[in-house]
């Protein structure tokens, strides 16, 4: 599918997410959205939870998508890997979309599979030439089979692969520009990635094209030191959001303007409560950049 034909599907379809901070719908607050009605910008879930044919999850989906603007975030297509995405997978992934119409779809710079063994991780690239072509080929797959452009979120690293060549932002950078796709801007990714690997976040930053930035992920991450003693972050999605990854996200803000933004808590999530403050936190900053 060429980049003109995406660009015209795009603007013949539904709006996008709306500017405003929302939530990962976790299945233990199904009835509490349902009951209380939350003013929240929009609900973002896993596809993979929702490749089935029916069954509670669907259920209540439905009555949730009735009310709420809805993003799909993939995590198993392996974008990155050395086979194309599974057929299987992307049918169903092509079918969930046909069912909910969500307002942006989303998947993960990392490779999770190779031949028929699925690995329940999301594993880093080497930043080369033939990568960039294999992982431009993939996307462009995904595109033309969804019909839609999609947004690629860049990742979370704790090593370097040796046979690199490129700057990952560049990586980045090349991969929206060849394909079409939009850039999914996870900034704790950033945070950790750059204090792992001893970079600064705002030059990471400034080498993205943040102009195709369609949705910003913010999330917590543990900590631990590595075999010489330094500091190690890890993604884990099940923390707090940290206050260095609030103070980038203001610069990101200013830089781009309010944009739409995910609270993600994969992991001991809590009261539905707690994250709806820090949707409301994100809600604060965003308010601050509007015209």
């Amino acid at each position: 599918m060429t980049l003109s034909s995406l660009r015209a599907i795009a603007q013949a379809q539904a709006p996008g997410l709306p500017r405003r901070a929302g939530l990962g719908l976790k299945h233990e607050h199904f009835t509490e959205v349902l009951e209380t009605s939350p003013d929240i910008g929009f609900f973002e879930v896993h596809a993979e939870n929702y490749m089935v044919a029916g069954g509670p999850f669907h259920h209540y989906l439905n009555l949730i998508r009735e009310q709420y603007p809805l993003s799909l975030h993939g995590v198993g297509l392996s974008i990155g890997g050395e086979g194309p995405p599974d057929p299987a997978h992307l049918a169903r992934l092509a079918r969930l979309i046909e069912r909910y119409q969500p307002h942006a779809f989303s998947e993960h710079l990392a490779w999770s599979s190779h031949g028929p063994v699925f690995l329940n991780d999301l594993l880093p690239l080497a930043y080369d030439n033939a990568t960039l072509q294999r992982v431009c080929e993939h996307v462009d797959q995904v595109q033309s089979t969804l019909k839609r452009p999609m947004l690629l979120e860049n990742p979370s690293t704790y090593l370097q692969l040796e046979g690199s060549t490129l700057d990952e932002t560049d990586f980045i950078s090349e991969i929206i520009r060849r394909t079409g796709c939009g850039l999914l801007l996870d900034v704790n990714n950033v945070y950790v990635s750059c204090v792992n690997h001893q970079r600064d976040p705002l030059s990471y930053l400034d080498a993205l094209p943040l102009h195709r930035v369609g949705e910003i992920h913010l999330a917590g991450f543990a900590e631990d030191t590595d075999s010489l003693g330094d500091r190690l972050l890890i993604d884990d999605h099940g923390a707090p959001i940290d206050n260095a990854v609030w103070q980038l996200y203001e610069k990101v803000l200013a830089q781009v303007g309010p944009l739409p933004t995910l609270i993600e808590r994969d992991n001991q999530v809590p009261a539905f409560s707690v994250l709806l403050a820090e949707a409301h936190q994100a809600e604060w900053h965003l308010s601050q950049m509007a015209p």
